[in-house]
C-alpha cells in the first residue's frame, strides 16, 4: 500500500515533465500531440462506453507497433467467438495507434482505439467508469501497479497474455518487490510463451499461469505484402538483397562501417531502422560514410543497376515489416548486436527467410534458441562477423534455401497459442 501511494506520488510530480517530453516529442512525430486528453483519462462521446446487453467490452492493451501486431490474430479470434463484442484497443505510442488503424479498419465500429491514460489511481478509474471493460487484456509485459489495482477495484478481470519475463526483468520486480508483487496478485491469469516464463512470473505470486507458446507465431502474412514485396525488389536491381530489420540506435553504424571495410559490389543493403524518429538520423549516417542513399519514402527512388553495391537502401515505412522480409534474401533481426534484447524473428521466419542474431537475445531467448537449434537462424559475434556470414550465405544459394524451408517449417510448427489463449479467457467472458 505503502509502496503504490509513493509510486502514485512519483507519477504526480513527474507528470509535467512527461507532457512536456510529449509535446517536445511531437515535434517530430506529430502523433505525440495528438488525443492528449485520453492520456490523462479524458473521453469524448465517440469512446462512450454503452456496449449493450450481452455485448461485452474486451479491453486489449497492446503498447506499440510489435504488441499491436502480436495481438492481430487474438483480437481476430475474439471478435470471431463473441460476435456480439467489441474490441477497445489502447495503446501508448502513435506508432501502435496508427499499426492498429491499418490493421483493425475493416473492423470499425467493433473496434475501438484510444491511448491509455498515465498510471495515477484516478486516471485509470476514469477510464474504467467510462467504458466499463467486461475483461482487460494486457499484451506481452504490461504490469502497471495502479491498473491492475483499479482493475480490482472495479472487478474486471486482467489476462496477461503473450506473457514473457526474462531473468533481467524478473530480477528487476524482486527489488521493487513491495510495488510489484500485490501487482502480479492483481492478474487473474497468464498465458505465457514459454515454460520457462510461465516459471518465472509464477514466481512473483501470480496463481494461474500456464505456457501457450507465442501468438506472434499465429499472425498470417497478408497478400498485399507479397505484392508489396516485388515492387520493392524490382526498385532494387540488385542480384542480392540483404536486409537489416528492426535496427537500434548504434547498430547501424557498426554494420555500415562492417559493410564499407567488405567492399560487395554486388550485393545491396537494407536497413529498417525499429523506430521512425530515426529514419533521417540513420539517413544521415549512411550519407557520412560514403554510400549513395535510396529511401522508401521516395517513390521514385530506385538502385541504380551498376550502383548495387555502393548505395544503401532505407526503409522508411511504417507497417511494411513483411513486404520487406519477402523482398529480402536474408535477413538479419536488430537489438542483438547491442545489449538490447533482441526483436522479433517470426515475421522473418513466417517468410521463409533464414535470419542472422547478434549476441543479445534475452528478450526472445527460447525463441530463438529453438531457432538456432532448428538451423533456421545464425548467431554472430559482431558486425564484422554478422557482414561476413550474410556474404557466405548470400554466395551459398542451396544453404540458404535449406536454411529458408527450416524457417518455415519451424514457423509452422509453433502455431496454435492464439487458440490456446482464447480458450483460457473463455471462463472470464459472457457465454459467446
Amino acid at each position: 500500500m505503502i509502496a503504490r501511494l509513493l509510486y502514485s506520488l512519483a507519477w504526480h510530480l513527474a507528470l509535467p515533465l512527461v507532457l512536456l517530453r510529449l509535446w517536445w516529442r511531437g515535434r517530430r512525430e506529430p502523433g505525440y500531440r495528438q488525443h492528449l486528453a485520453e492520456r490523462l483519462g479524458w473521453y469524448g462521446a465517440r469512446l462512450g462506453a454503452n456496449p449493450g446487453a450481452g455485448q461485452p467490452l474486451i479491453w486489449v492493451h497492446a503498447v506499440s507497433v510489435g504488441e499491436t501486431r502480436a495481438a492481430e490474430p487474438l483480437i481476430e479470434s475474439l471478435l470471431q467467438a463473441w460476435p456480439g463484442c467489441r474490441i477497445l484497443l489502447t495503446h501508448m505510442t502513435p506508432t501502435g495507434r496508427a499499426t492498429g488503424a491499418a490493421l483493425f479498419s475493416r473492423h470499425a465500429p467493433r473496434v475501438l482505439q484510444s491511448y491509455l491514460p498515465y498510471d495515477t489511481g484516478w486516471m485509470v478509474a476514469r477510464f474504467l467508469r467510462n467504458f466499463r471493460p467486461a475483461l482487460c487484456v494486457l499484451m506481452e509485459t504490461e504490469v502497471w501497479p495502479n491498473l491492475l489495482h483499479q482493475c480490482r477495484r472495479h472487478g474486471v478481470p486482467v489476462a496477461l497474455v503473450n506473457a514473457r519475463l526474462s531473468v533481467r526483468s524478473l530480477e528487476k520486480a524482486r527489488r521493487l518487490a513491495p510495488l510489484m508483487l500485490p501487482a502480479a496478485a492483481a492478474i487473474t491469469l497468464v498465458a505465457a510463451q514459454t515454460p520457462e516464463d510461465a516459471t518465472r512470473i509464477a514466481s512473483l505470486g501470480v496463481t494461474r499461469v500456464s505456457a501457450v507458446g507465442s501468438v506472434k507465431f499465429d499472425v498470417s502474412v497478408p497478400p498485399e505484402m507479397l505484392v508489396r514485396a516485388t515492387h520493392l525488389r524490382a526498385r532494387m536491381h540488385a542480384p542480392r538483397v540483404w536486409l537489416c530489420a528492426s535496427t537500434r540506435e548504434g547498430e547501424e553504424e557498426q554494420i555500415l562501417d562492417a559493410w564499407r571495410a567488405a567492399a560487395v559490389p554486388d550485393m545491396l543493403l537494407v536497413i529498417v531502422p525499429r523506430h521512425p524518429q530515426r529514419f533521417d538520423q540513420v539517413a544521415r549516417l549512411v550519407t557520412q560514410r560514403g554510400f549513395a542513399l535510396a529511401r522508401r519514402s521516395v517513390e521514385n527512388d530506385e538502385v541504380a543497376p551498376g550502383a548495387v553495391g555502393n548505395t544503401v537502401f532505407l526503409g522508411d515505412s511504417m507497417g511494411e515489416m513483411f513486404a520487406w522480409y519477402a523482398a529480402c534474401d536474408l535477413a538479419f533481426v536488430g537489438g542483438s548486436l547491442m545489449p538490447l534484447g533482441g526483436q522479433n524473428l517470426i515475421e522473418a521466419f513466417a517468410v521463409g527467410k533464414p535470419v542472422l542474431v547478434g549476441p543479445h537475445t534475452f528478450n526472445f531467448a527460447a525463441i530463438t534458441e529453438d531457432a538456432l537449434a532448428a538451423g533456421a537462424a545464425l548467431r554472430c559475434s559482431d558486425a564484422g562477423s554478422l557482414v561476413q556470414a550474410a556474404l557466405h550465405l548470400c554466395a551459398d544459394s542451396p544453404r540458404r534455401a535449406q536454411m529458408g524451408e527450416q524457417a518455415l517449417a519451424f514457423a509452422n510448427q509453433h502455431k496454435g497459442a492464439t487458440a490456446r489463449t482464447v480458450e483460457l479467457l473463455q471462463p472470464l467472458l459472457p457465454a459467446p
